[in-house]
C-alpha cells in the first residue's frame, strides 16, 4: 500500500493513550488503531484517496473484503471518482463539509463517532469512510447478500398451506412475517447478544394484543443473557426458560412464517435469531406441540380427528414398551390366555429378560435413527430402512429377541414420527426409557408412579410465567375450543386468556397464572 505524503509509517504506531471511546480527528491514529485491534487481518482493506485541488485533504475508506459485495464497492469507487472529477478544478478547494454533504445523499448511509459502532459496522459488512480532521465517520451499507433463498421447510412439511420457510437471514425472516401481518401495531425490537459473536436478535410482538407483563419479562431475560456467542435458538431457550432442568420444550421452534404469524395474533412473542431458520414463539403450551399449522387448512372435523390421532400416538410412544415390560414380567394374568401363550412361545428361546430385550431393540433403533440423520442425504434413508429390516429379522431368527418385541418397537418408532415438533419427540423418547426402567423394577405400579410424577412436573412448568398445561390445568372456561379438538373458526371468537392482553384484563388485574379468571377473553 502506498502512503500519501502526509501519512507516514511512523504515525501508525499507537500507545495506550490512543485508546479512547470516540474516534480521533487524526486519521492516522484511527487507522492504526483499527489495524491493531483487528490484528492486521489480511481481509481488512484500507484505501486512501485525495483530491487534486486540495492535497492536504485526505480521506480513507475501510471494509472487510470477505463481508462486502464487490459490485457495490465498485459502484462506490465510481461515485468517488465522479466526485473527484467534479471538484478537480473547483474554487474554493474541496473540504469536509462538501464530502459530508455527499455522504448524506447516499442511501443506506449513517454517521457515527465511537469505535464500538465503527467495529460493529465493519463486521456487519458496511464500508466506513474516515476524513482527516473530522472526528466522525460515515458508513455505507455494502453487505454481501449471500445465503439460502426462501425454500420449503425441511422439518415441517405440509400438504396444504404455504410452502415458504424461514432462512438464515434475519431480514428475510422479518420480511416473510411483515408481508403476512400488515399492521402498524407490529413491534420489532432488535438487540445484540453475545460478547464475541454480537448476534442480532429481534423480539417481535403485536402491541395491545401481547400482555405487557410478558413483554417486559422477555425483555428482562434477554437483556440479562451473558454468553460469548449465540449460534442457534436453543442457546436462548436454555438460558431464559423458567425451569432450566426440564427436558420439555417451553418455546415453540417453527420454520413456517404462517405459524409464527398465527402465534403473534394470539398475543405471543416471537424471537428471531440471525443465522438460524427457526423462530421461537412464547409462551408455549403443552398442547401446541401436538398441533400443526395444517390443522387450520382442513375441515374442522378432519383436523380434530388428526389431533386425536396425535394424542394417541403421544401415549403410544411413551407407554407401549413400558407396558409390555410390566405385563410380561409382573402381570401375566392381565394378558388374555391365547395372547399369553403366543408370547410365551415366541420368547421360549430368548435368553434375555424383557427389559434387556427392549433396551437392545430401542438402543439399536436410536442408533439407526442417529446414523440416518448424520449420513449423506442420498444414502441415509436407505441405510436406516435396510438396517432396521435386516437387524430385526436377523435378531429374531438368531433367537436374541422375540417377534412381538419387533412389533412393539416398530409401533413406538412410527408413533414418535407423528409428533409434529422434534423437540417434544426427543423429550418423550427420554421419558420412555425412564418408564421402561420403572416398569422393569415395579411393574405397572412403577409406570403409574412415573406418569404421576411426570404430570406433576408438567403442572409445575411455566413458559414465560404462563402454566404449561393451560387451558387444561388451570382449567379455563371456554379455553378448550382449540386444544384436543379444533372447533370451527366461527366458534373461536376469543384469544387465549392468560396469554393475550386486553384493556379489560389490565384494568381488573389480569393474572396469567390464575385458574379462576372470569373476565371475557379478547376477540380474535
Amino acid at each position: 500500500m502506498k502512503f500519501p505524503k502526509k501519512i507516514t509509517k511512523k504515525s501508525n504506531k499507537i500507545d495506550e493513550t490512543d485508546y479512547g471511546i470516540y474516534i480521533s480527528k487524526d486519521i492516522n491514529k484511527n487507522i492504526a488503531r483499527l489495524k491493531n485491534d483487528f490484528g492486521c487481518s489480511s481481509d481488512l482493506e484500507v484505501t486512501y484517496f485525495m483530491f487534486d485541488n486540495n492535497k492536504d485533504f485526505i480521506c480513507a475508506n475501510l471494509y472487510i473484503e470477505s463481508l462486502v459485495d464487490r459490485n457495490i464497492i465498485n459502484d462506490l469507487s465510481l461515485e468517488m471518482a465522479k466526485l473527484k472529477y467534479e471538484y478537480c478544478n473547483a474554487k474554493p478547494d474541496i473540504n469536509s463539509n462538501i464530502v459530508i454533504s455527499y455522504f448524506s445523499r447516499i442511501r443506506d448511509s449513517k454517521e457515527g463517532s465511537d469505535y464500538e459502532t465503527l467495529y460493529a459496522d465493519l463486521l456487519a459488512g458496511d464500508t466506513v469512510f474516515l476524513i482527516d480532521g473530522y472526528n466522525k465517520f460515515y458508513t455505507v451499507d455494502t453487505n454481501a447478500d449471500e445465503g439460502r433463498s426462501v425454500e420449503e421447510p425441511t422439518s415441517q412439511t405440509v400438504i396444504r398451506g404455504p410452502k415458504e420457510g424461514f432462512t438464515e437471514k434475519i431480514n428475510t425472516n422479518i420480511l416473510l412475517i411483515r408481508k403476512r401481518l400488515k399492521s402498524r401495531a407490529l413491534r420489532l425490537e432488535k438487540l445484540s447478544i453475545g460478547n464475541i459473536t454480537k448476534t442480532t436478535v429481534c423480539l417481535m410482538y403485536i402491541h395491545d394484543i401481547a400482555k405487557d407483563e410478558i413483554v417486559q419479562e422477555m425483555r428482562k431475560r434477554l437483556a440479562n443473557i451473558e454468553i460469548d456467542g449465540i449460534l442457534e435458538g436453543w442457546y436462548i431457550e436454555e438460558l431464559i426458560k423458567d425451569d432450566r432442568h426440564s427436558i420439555f420444550p417451553v418455546f415453540v421452534s417453527s420454520e413456517k412464517p404462517d405459524s409464527v404469524v398465527a402465534a403473534l395474533l394470539e398475543g405471543k412473542l416471537a424471537i428471531l435469531i440471525d443465522g438460524t431458520p427457526y423462530v421461537l414463539t412464547a409462551p408455549a403450551l403443552m398442547v401446541e406441540f401436538l398441533q400443526a399449522s395444517e390443522d387450520y387448512y382442513h375441515h374442522y372435523i378432519v383436523a380434530s380427528m388428526m389431533r386425536v390421532l396425535r394424542f394417541i400416538t403421544f401415549f403410544l410412544t411413551l407407554l407401549v414398551p413400558a407396558i409390555y415390560i410390566a405385563l410380561t414380567t409382573f402381570h401375566q394374568e392381565i394378558i388374555p390366555t391365547p395372547l399369553l401363550v403366543s408370547i410365551a412361545a415366541q420368547r421360549e428361546g430368548v435368553p434375555f429378560p424383557a427389559i434387556v430385550e427392549a433396551l437392545i431393540m430401542e438402543v439399536a433403533f436410536e442408533i439407526l435413527r442417529e446414523a440416518g440423520v448424520r449420513m449423506p442425504r442420498a444414502i441415509g434413508p436407505a441405510i436406516s430402512i435396510v438396517g432396521a429390516l435386516v437387524l430385526g429379522q436377523a435378531a429374531v431368527e438368531a433367537g436374541i429377541i422375540s417377534a412381538i418385541m419387533v412389533i412393539v418397537v416398530a409401533i413406538t418408532a412410527i408413533s414418535s414420527f407423528a409428533i409434529p415438533y422434534y423437540e417434544m419427540s426427543n423429550a418423550i423418547r427420554t421419558m420412555r426409557f425412564i418408564l421402561m426402567s420403572l416398569a422393569a423394577f415395579l411393574g405397572l405400579y412403577g409406570v403409574f408412579m412415573g406418569l404421576i410424577v411426570m404430570t406433576l412436573h408438567l403442572c409445575k412448568i411455566k413458559s414465560m410465567t404462563v402454566p404449561y398445561l393451560t387451558p387444561i390445568a388451570p382449567k379455563i372456561k371456554g379455553g378448550n375450543k382449540d386444544t384436543i379438538f379444533r372447533f370451527p373458526l366461527w366458534k373461536m371468537k376469543y384469544r387465549p386468556i392468560g396469554i393475550s392482553g386486553t384493556d379489560t384484563a389490565r384494568t381488573h388485574g389480569h393474572n396469567p397464572v390464575s385458574s379462576d379468571q372470569k373476565e371475557k377473553p379478547e376477540l380474535r
